[in-house]
């Protein structure tokens, strides 16, 4: 009796996986073909976001090594691309290799802001 529950254990999960699996499968194949567009990917229309980007992913710009591409993710949000150069993360003569590379998308640094439940800094009753 154990034995037949078992096997009809085994086989409903090969069942569930099967659709995630072939789903891996697609997706796989459809990266390594063109690149990703989720609003969750760092890279938009071939940008990268220097909100959301992985070290490695800024480490690949111009420029950019990892101590750069760390003090990059350190000093995260941004509120514009520029304010690479303006906080002193970066000198003017990288920006303007990788400033048509980057993109600093608002939501992503909203999201880091810690600011929801307050309101300029008040709190809200």
């Amino acid at each position: 009796m154990g034995w037949g529950r078992l096997l009809t254990a085994v086989a409903l999960s090969a069942l569930l996986a099967s659709p995630v699996a072939a789903r891996t499968a697609k997706t796989h194949q459809a990266t390594t073909t063109a690149p990703a567009t989720t609003a969750a990917a760092p890279q938009q229309g071939g940008l990268i976001d220097i909100n959301t980007a992985t070290a490695q992913q800024l480490d690949k710009l111009p420029g950019i090594g990892p101590k750069r591409a760390q003090m990059i993710i350190e000093h995260r949000p941004y509120k514009a691309k520029d304010e690479l150069v303006e906080r002193k993360i970066i000198p003017k003569s990288v920006y303007n290799q990788i400033q048509d590379k980057i993109i600093a998308r608002q939501g992503s640094a909203r999201a880091n802001s810690g600011m929801s439940g307050t309101m300029s800094g008040h709190k809200t009753k």
